[in-house]
């Protein structure tokens, strides 16, 4: 997997207010899940492909998990997330 990080910001009070850039290159948009739960932000995504030929069978299988604890003061309900 090509997946890397682009940045993580260390807090909430920058002027976009991101906690945090995931590169999820390679998935679609369908494939990414982001949940909310307990005070901690899962991001996964998991893709399935595969095509036959006469001749052979081809299987890509990706999965991608990134998980990180909310700052304090941050409410579960004010988070929000764009692909």
């Amino acid at each position: 997997s090509r997946l890397r990080r682009l940045s993580r910001m260390l807090s909430s009070c920058c002027s976009d207010n991101s906690l945090a850039l995931i590169d999820v290159k390679g998935f679609d948009p369908r494939d990414i899940c982001v949940m909310v739960k307990d005070g901690k932000v899962t991001v996964s995504a998991e893709h399935k492909e595969e095509h036959n030929t006469c001749t052979s069978k081809t299987r890509n299988y990706k999965k991608f998990t990134k998980e990180f604890c909310l700052p304090p003061g941050v409410c579960e309900n004010e988070v929000t997330y764009s692909v």
